[in-house]
């Protein structure tokens, strides 16, 4: 076993090729059995298994720095750099984190978990050791689908205008959370099937040098006129132009290869782009015939790749699909757009049924706004598919391309609050906030799915930008009506009436606040509790006239408190000089919130129910 022998990169050195592609067969089972029982990102690791361990033969971590683009990749560099003995621990609250993270150890240089963003931070690693005078090579890995990304292109412009002793390994995979989109995926493809280019060069230049006297004129003569060559045989000649130095493209799954093409990397100081075919979830079967179900994937049965967890209700995702679906149907200007996120929104269900108006931009989630906001002035109905998270990247484009213009763009903000196990960059809980303060934006969130279908219609009518956000995962078995009912834009919604304590809630936490009143009830407390429904507008009306009723008011929102619902809440009672109040807001603390899954997450934010209580109970005195 030699896995269980390496405790720091430095004892990769001291190991054969064979022993070498030995511990890469122990690294796959590794990975395989883990996240069968964890969940994870299981096919982009099995596909840089051998690529990762060339990386840390050839170069010297952390001296040498390594910049993992999204992370996805990662598991490998965990295992190789001293995290074997704990990676059972993977995406576990209080275990190791799924995604590089500098608190975790000195080789991650990089907390990441959003894409496009390697070749910049590389950028600043290069010049940093530059202005310093170090020593070291700064090693950024990315995958084709993150090529989709506009930032991507900014750092290779600027990077190679600088000409940055730098390399940028493109592992080019042909498979990103869904299929890569647009040109460059074609360029790449275009790439993997070009016959080899430097080999012909090579042949063509060893023939022109052994002309006698005039040989070696002539194929200087001939490297004149290399751009053009290069251009007709190998579109490779793209990073060229952008000052890279291009090798490939690679078998990403032949040590020797690799070692020899990485090798030869350092003797460059210009940036180098290295281009390495590999295959998404190799040597799993399972992975391999499906590396979209097992990019990110849920605890499985090893044997089968059948995951073992199932739904027990629609899931919110579903309810959005069938229902933009619906709408499409009934009104042709209805157009979807994501940034591949096709499946994992629902956008690729609607795709399904109308192709032409369907749109995966791939990871550029701030053309995608733009883009939409233009649609919409168009007289379309664009609805805007993207996870609460990554919809944080086009914030300038919310407020300048859409709120602004008063576009009115639906956005459908899937993963919406705590997320579990994938943490703190993919947690949803910031967006009440950052909508909220910009001005024409409308923010809704359901309480159930079947307020979740009225909300997408309603969105529609209301003339404006619309955000309706909504939670990861299975919704709560509501039943579902057949007609869509249109809200009222900014009205609350009273579920229950009292006199004592106000529960204002909004989205997922509202049905935690109608348990924790009946256990109130129970305790001889009179219980108002309000499903707002609307972070922006609040319904005033109807607010201001319950809090002016109860002597004790709660917020309850799973979002950040800093900007959030509490705030909103607490800013109209000032407003209205309603001083004498007393108030407690329950929401997320001002921290980045850890991985685990949602229930542990909620307790031990105080969020789950049991902590709500106590924190009431606290207030009360009881």
């Amino acid at each position: 076993m030699f896995l269980e022998k390496i405790q720091s990169p430095s004892d990769i050195k001291q190991l054969s090729t064979q022993e070498l592609k030995e511990l890469a067969y122990e690294i796959r089972e590794r990975l395989i059995k883990v996240t069968a029982a964890t969940g994870g990102h299981l096919a982009p690791n099995l596909g840089v298994v051998e690529l990762t361990l060339a990386m840390h033969y050839v170069f010297d971590s952390p001296k040498d720095k390594f910049i993992w683009d999204v992370g996805h990749q990662a598991y490998v560099h965990k295992l190789l750099t001293g995290r074997n003995d704990r990676f059972d621990s993977l995406r576990q609250f209080g275990g190791i984190s799924g995604f590089p993270k500098r608190k975790e150890s000195a080789h991650d240089l990089f907390g990441v978990g959003h894409a496009s963003t390697s070749i910049s931070s590389a950028t600043g690693f290069a010049i940093a050791r530059d202005l310093k005078k170090e020593e070291g090579e700064v090693v950024a890995v990315i995958g084709d689908g993150a090529l989709t990304g506009g930032m991507v292109y900014e750092a290779l412009n600027h990077a190679g205008h600088l000409g940055l002793n730098m390399t940028v390994i493109l592992n080019d995979n042909d498979m990103s959370i869904d299929n890569s989109v647009g040109s460059m995926s074609k360029y790449l493809t275009k790439v993997r099937t070009e016959p080899g280019y430097t080999k012909a060069k090579q042949e063509l230049e060893g023939l022109l040098k052994k002309i006698p006297s005039v040989g070696n004129k002539v194929f200087d003569v001939a490297e004149r006129f290399k751009d053009s060559f290069r251009n007709a045989l190998v579109p490779g000649a793209f990073f060229e132009e952008l000052g890279f130095k291009y090798f490939g493209p690679i078998n990403g799954h032949k040590l020797p290869e690799l070692i020899s093409v990485l090798e030869n990397s350092k003797t460059f100081d210009r940036p180098v782009l290295i281009h390495v075919i590999t295959t998404k979830g190799k040597g799993y079967l399972p992975a391999e015939n499906r590396p979209d179900k097992f990019h990110g994937t849920g605890a499985f049965d090893i044997k089968t790749g059948e995951q073992l967890a199932k739904k027990k209700a629609v899931s919110y995702t579903d309810v959005f699909a069938k229902t933009l679906i619906a709408l499409g149907e009934k009104d042709r200007t209805v157009v979807g757009i994501t940034a591949a996120m096709g499946s994992g929104t629902g956008i690729d269900k609607f795709a399904s049924v109308f192709p032409d108006r369907a749109f995966d931009v791939g990871i550029a989630e701030e053309h995608a706004v733009t883009m939409a906001s233009s649609l919409a002035l168009e007289g379309m109905k664009p609805f805007v598919a993207i996870y609460s998270t990554f919809l944080q990247r086009s914030f300038d484009q919310l407020i300048h391309d859409v709120a602004l213009q008063s576009s009115p763009v639906v956005f459908a903000l899937d993963r919406g609050g705590l997320v579990g196990e994938d943490g703190p960059t993919h947690h949803g809980v910031f967006d009440y906030s950052y909508l909220r303060m910009i001005p024409n934006m409308t923010v809704m969130a359901p309480k159930d799915e079947n307020e979740l279908q009225h909300m997408l219609y309603s969105a529609t009518t209301y003339g404006c930008p619309v955000a309706v956000r909504y939670p990861r995962g299975a919704g709560k078995g509501a039943f579902m009506e057949s007609t869509f009912q249109k809200l009222e834009r900014g009205k609350a919604e009273v579920l229950s009436y009292g006199e004592d304590i106000l529960l204002i809630a909004v989205g997922s936490m509202v049905y935690p606040a109608v348990n924790i009143a009946k256990k109130l009830e129970e305790e001889g407390r009179s219980v108002c509790v309000i499903n707002a429904r609307f972070v922006k507008p609040l319904d005033k009306d109807l607010l201001l006239e319950k809090i002016r009723d109860c002597k004790y008011i709660v917020t309850l929102e799973e979002n950040v408190l800093a900007g959030g619902f509490g705030s909103a809440v607490l800013e109209m009672m000032t407003e209205n000089a309603l001083f004498d109040k007393k108030v407690r807001c329950i929401g997320i603390p001002d921290e980045f919130v850890t991985q685990g899954s949602v229930d542990i997450l909620k307790e031990q934010l105080d969020l789950d129910e049991e902590g709500i209580l106590e924190q009431i109970k606290q207030d009360l005195g009881c």
